[in-house]
C-alpha cells in the first residue's frame, strides 16, 4: 500500500487536484479547516466537490505527524515539541517566547508584547557533522517532506500564536532545498500568512543553493553559520567547510546581498580558546566590514560530558563584541541562552529525553528577529 501524504504537501496536493480536474482554489480552505480543527476528518470539511473528498481520503492525511511529547523549560519561555513522523523517526521543534518591549528601536523601547518564534527542523539528523552541535552526532537519517516541515508550524500554532519562524532546528535546510522552498511558500500563503520578513533560513553556507535562494524566496532573512573568521579554523570545527571555501562563500554572500538588498545574519558560536580571541574578532571584522550584517554571538551549549569544547567566558564574549562594534562598527548581539534544561538550546537538538537540570527563571528576552531596523 502506498503511504498517504500530508495534506500540507502542497506540490503533491496541487498535482493530484489538477489531474482529477478539481479546482485548486479549494486548497487554502482545506488547510484552514485542518489547522482550526485538530483531529478532524476530511469529510467534515464543508463545501468541497464530492470528487475532492474521495481523492483526499484515498491519498492524503490531515496530518502525518503527531506530537509525541511537549517539554516546558524552567526558564518559562521555551517549549520543545518532540514530533513523531510517519516513518517512525522523530524531529524536534522549539517554541521561544520573547517580549518585543525589551528591544530598542531608535533608542526607545519597542511597542508590542510577548510573542513567539518557532525553530523548525528540516531533516532528521544532519550531514554537516559540526563538532559543536548535538544534531551532527546523530548522522543523517532522511530529508523531511515539505508537508512534514509545515506540520511543525501546525502543531505549534495549536499551542500559541507564532509570529516568526527560524529554520535553525535539526538539519541543514539548504540540503533539502525543494521541500524548504515549497514549505515556505505554504507558510507565506493562506491560511498561515507569515511575512517572509519573519522567516529566517540558517545555513552552514551551501553556495549553489545560496546562489538561487533570492530568486526562489525573495524577502526572507538569511543567517549564515560562520563560526570562524578563517578557513582553517572553520574546517576544524565544521568538516563541511572543506566543500565550501570561505572565499567562495563570501563571494556568494556578496552577490546575495547585492540582489536582495537585505542584511545578512551571521551566527558565530563562541568556543573557548578556539575562535574567541581578540585576533579572531579583528579577522571577523575585516572579513565582514564591506557587508551589511548583524553578528549574533552564541555562547556554546555543552552537548554532554564528552564535548571537546568549552564555553567562552562572559568577559571574552563581551570583549569580542566590543571589537566588532567599536573598531568595525558591526552590529553585534549576544544570544540569550534558552531552554538548556530541556536540550532545546542552540546546537542541542538531538532526539533524547531531557535531563532534569534546572535553570533560574530568566523571564522574557529579546529576539534576533527584532534586530531589524
Amino acid at each position: 500500500m502506498t503511504t498517504q501524504r500530508s495534506v500540507f504537501d502542497a506540490a503533491e496536493l496541487r498535482a493530484q487536484f489538477t489531474d482529477a480536474g478539481i479546482n485548486t482554489k479549494f486548497i487554502a480552505s482545506i488547510w484552514k479547516y485542518v489547522l482550526q480543527n485538530p483531529g478532524c476528518e476530511f469529510e467534515e470539511i464543508p463545501d468541497l466537490p464530492s470528487s475532492a473528498y474521495l481523492l483526499l481520503r484515498s491519498k492524503f492525511k490531515p496530518l502525518t505527524s503527531t506530537v509525541n511529547s511537549v517539554f516546558h523549560s524552567t526558564d518559562g519561555v521555551t517549549t520543545k515539541l518532540l514530533i513523531r513522523l510517519q516513518n517512525g523517526a522523530f524531529v524536534e521543534a522549539v517554541i521561544m517566547t520573547y517580549d518585543t518591549r525589551l528591544g530598542k528601536y531608535g533608542g526607545k523601547p519597542r511597542l508590542g508584547g510577548p510573542r513567539s518564534t518557532l525553530c523548525i527542523s528540516s531533516q532528521v539528523g544532519c550531514k554537516m557533522g559540526c563538532k559543536f552541535c548535538a544534531t551532527g552526532t546523530m548522522g543523517f537519517k532522511n530529508n523531511l517532506k515539505s508537508g512534514e516541515i509545515v506540520e511543525q508550524l501546525v502543531h505549534a500554532l495549536r499551542l500559541t500564536n507564532i509570529r516568526n519562524v527560524v529554520f535553525m532546528g535539526m538539519g541543514e535546510p539548504l540540503n533539502n532545498y525543494t521541500a524548504l522552498v515549497e514549505a515556505i511558500n505554504v507558510m507565506t500563503g493562506s491560511p498561515f500568512q507569515l511575512s517572509p520578513k519573519r522567516i529566517t533560513v540558517s545555513t552552514v553556507g551551501i553556495i549553489h543553493a545560496i546562489n538561487k535562494l533570492h530568486s526562489d524566496l525573495p524577502g526572507l532573512n538569511l543567517a549564515v553559520s560562520l563560526h570562524a573568521p578563517v578557513q582553517e579554523i572553520r574546517c576544524q570545527i565544521m568538516p563541511s567547510a572543506r566543500a565550501f571555501p570561505l572565499e567562495k562563500l563570501m563571494t556568494a554572500l556578496q552577490t546575495y546581498q547585492k540582489n536582495s538588498q537585505q542584511k545578512i545574519f551571521i551566527e558565530y558560536i563562541m568556543l573557548d580558546g578556539m575562535n574567541d580571541e581578540e585576533q579572531h574578532a579583528h579577522q571577523l571584522g575585516k572579513l565582514l566590514e564591506t557587508f551589511e550584517v548583524v553578528v549574533n554571538l552564541i555562547p556554546f551549549n555543552p552537548i554532554g560530558s564528552s564535548s571537546q569544547f568549552r564555553t567562552s567566558s562572559e568577559q571574552r564574549v563581551s570583549e569580542f563584541q566590543k571589537v566588532l562594534r567599536g573598531t568595525y562598527n558591526i552590529r553585534t548581539t549576544i544570544r540569550k541562552q534558552m531552554g538548556q534544561d530541556i536540550s532545546g538550546a542552540c546546537g542541542q537538538l538531538v532526539v533524547n529525553l531531557p535531563d532534569k537540570r534546572t535553570r533560574e527563571n530568566t523571564g522574557l528576552v529579546t529576539d534576533i528577529e527584532d534586530l531589524r531596523i
